[in-house]
């Protein structure tokens, strides 16, 4: 394997980590999102997102030799993203973090992830988080099992989102941010 690196994002790496969103989606989730939904991810569209998010420091990239080949985003939570499913807030919301982390399937079992997720715990904890979330797809095996390896657990909520007039139920998983990398 080619040198692999984790690191922040810079404006220049948008295209590609816009690129890597759509082009994974694809690829993982066909059988959960309706094609037209899929095709409908435009790069210059969700480029301007993407470029808001590095800009607040918010985004890691995940390289090996000289090709992008992920990404984590990961800030602090808003309330709407930790409550419990009757509201309410848990005692640590102001300190949860909530993370996604992205691997082209091409890329994957490489180690990316697990670089991706300890370098955003890392900054996560340096700015006074606790513990993370992330919401997963169900069906998701790979990103449950993912999550799992890095003991984040479900934490029993769930949440059903409108994917082009499918249902697409995701669950919640929550974890530590003590995470350390092994060499």
């Amino acid at each position: 394997m080619a040198d692999a690196t984790v690191r922040p994002a810079q404006p220049d790496d948008v295209a590609e980590i816009a690129r890597i969103h759509r082009d994974t989606w694809r690829a993982a989730y066909r059988d959960l999102v309706p094609a037209e939904v899929l095709g409908a991810i435009d790069v210059e569209e969700t480029a301007g997102a993407w470029a808001e998010a590095v800009a607040r420091g918010q985004v890691f990239v995940a390289v090996e030799g000289t090709w992008t080949v992920g990404y984590c985003v990961a800030g602090m939570a808003p309330e709407d993203e930790v409550a419990r499913a009757d509201g309410s807030l848990p005692e640590d919301a102001a300190t949860t973090a909530l993370v996604t982390v992205l691997v082209e399937p091409r890329w994957g079992r490489r180690g990316h992830g697990g670089r991706l997720l300890a370098t955003a715990a890392l900054r996560l904890r340096e700015a006074g988080a606790t513990r993370g979330v992330a919401w997963v797809p169900e069906a998701d095996k790979a990103s449950i099992g993912f999550y799992g390896r890095a003991d984040w657990e479900a934490d029993g909520t769930v949440r059903t989102l409108d994917a082009g007039g499918r249902p697409l139920r995701e669950i919640r998983v929550t974890g530590g941010l003590s995470l350390l990398l092994e060499p």
